[in-house]
């Protein structure tokens, strides 16, 4: 089975001020060498530049965005809402196209974050809640962690495999 980890936890840098969060992960190391981990950036696939300005959800999370009672906006002011919502498109048609079951998603993000993301006042406070992309996910059946969660991970891809 193939999972998706978000290209920033697996060291290329595409975060918004161009850095990686690189996670050291025996698990994520072996099914890499496997050749069934998939890394993908939402906000590259949909032609956002790095650097970039940061981003935060307004007045809800992902799934608000999706349903158009909340935006996306950079700290510029921008609603970069469209972007994101592209974004979000871009990876579930990605996850589809290589039977992803399974995503491991960086922690926070408007786009993937997948239990605590900013507030939206951009003053570095988190509330709980999803991205983007992983509201988009979510909803159709593919299974988000967060890089803090690859226990969890692991233990839900060993179920599948088991069934």
């Amino acid at each position: 089975m193939q999972i998706l980890v978000s290209a920033c936890l697996m060291g290329v840098k595409v975060r918004y001020n161009g850095s990686a969060l690189e996670l050291e992960s025996v698990w994520l190391q072996r099914l890499w060498q496997e050749n069934r981990v998939h890394t993908f950036c939402p906000e590259m696939a949909a032609g956002l530049p790095v650097p970039r300005p940061c981003a935060e959800i307004i007045g809800g999370n992902g799934h608000d965005v999706l349903a158009g009672r909340a935006e996306v906006r950079d700290s510029e002011g921008r609603s970069i809402s469209g972007e994101f919502l592209l974004a979000a498109g871009k990876t579930l048609d990605f996850c589809r196209k290589n039977a992803i079951v399974l995503a491991v998603l960086t922690e926070n993000s408007p786009s993937c974050g997948s239990n605590s993301i900013y507030n939206g006042t951009f003053k570095g406070q988190k509330i709980r809640g999803c991205g983007v992309t992983t509201a988009l996910l979510v909803q159709n059946g593919i299974r988000v962690f967060s890089q803090n969660e690859l226990t969890e991970a692991a233990n839900f891809l060993a179920e599948l495999q088991d069934n």
